[in-house]
């Protein structure tokens, strides 16, 4: 398969590995236990892969989990960090310094809700079947470095489309995120607060790429917004497409992190105090 000036193969032995890999793991959906890896930091995995949540109350509850990781470490008890799983109701969002010229609609008649957050970068979208993974972690525990983290961001996205598909997805010189071809196929955008990370990354998986067309993406012109799912084709079924690559997400981003995954199957929103909810607001 030719993309772009990219050429890539699909094959049924990787997908079968996926496969058989997502059956098999120990690292389960839904609560069960993560097989302990010595050495490796804890990490409170809350897999809610499957859920629809909606982007202010997973900002809430990023900001809450800040908070708290904050006072922690202020008196040395940071002793895990924390990963969010999710797929979010259809949304725009906007960085710190975001352009709203970068908007293909009335900001007064958005097609969806539209939020400017304290991430870094432009526009983006979120929608049903596109997998968005938050990590709250410590940086001081891994490497006090934003560049080091955002590559490895962007690692464990190219890993899972090398060991899932046998794509070679790449980066571009300049730019963040992950690439096959001139498409991106994942976007990151992040925050650090005193090392401590929130935002993360999304990757179109099976999602449906036309909200794209009502934004420049990333405020790119030159280039396309794409999905594993069109990488792939119509090979393997879109359900069992979007379980594989879940695990494999999953297993991947504890091992460029080197974490251990404790999981955690509910959101307590209740933790999100009045401040923090007077500063999440919808722009629309």
């Amino acid at each position: 398969m030719i993309l772009g000036n990219a050429t890539f193969t699909v094959t049924c032995p990787s997908y079968e590995r996926s496969k058989n890999w997502f059956r098999a793991s120990s690292l389960k959906i839904k609560g069960a236990t993560v097989k302990s890896n010595h050495g490796k930091r804890r990490c409170a995995c809350y897999d809610l892969y499957k859920e629809l949540i909606p982007y202010r109350e997973a900002w809430l509850l990023q900001k809450s989990m800040l908070e708290k990781k904050l006072v922690m470490m202020d008196r040395n008890e940071d002793d895990s960090d924390i990963a969010i799983i999710l797929q979010h109701p259809p949304v725009y969002t906007l960085g710190t310094s975001s352009s709203e010229k970068f908007l293909n609609f009335d900001i007064q008649d958005p097609p969806y809700d539209v939020y400017r957050t304290e991430r870094g970068g432009e526009v983006t979208y979120h929608g049903p079947g596109q997998l968005v993974i938050y990590p709250i972690i410590n940086l001081r525990y891994h490497k006090m470095d934003l560049h080091w983290y955002l590559r490895s961001l962007e690692e464990v996205v190219i890993r899972v489309l090398a060991s899932c598909f046998f794509i070679n997805a790449s980066r571009i010189e300049g730019l963040t995120g992950v690439w096959v071809g001139d498409q991106k196929i994942a976007a990151i955008g992040i925050r650090v607060s005193k090392w401590i990370t929130y935002h993360g990354l999304a990757l179109n998986v099976i999602n449906d790429l036309a909200p794209f067309n009502h934004i420049v993406p990333c405020g790119i012109t030159d280039r396309k917004v794409g999905s594993v799912a069109e990488l792939v084709g119509e090979a393997i079924d879109p359900h069992e497409l979007f379980d594989i690559v879940h695990a494999s997400l999953l297993k991947e981003f504890s091992e460029v992190f080197q974490l251990s995954l404790q999981p955690h199957s509910s959101l307590d929103l209740a933790i999100v105090n009045n401040r923090t909810l007077d500063n999440v607001k919808c722009i629309s």
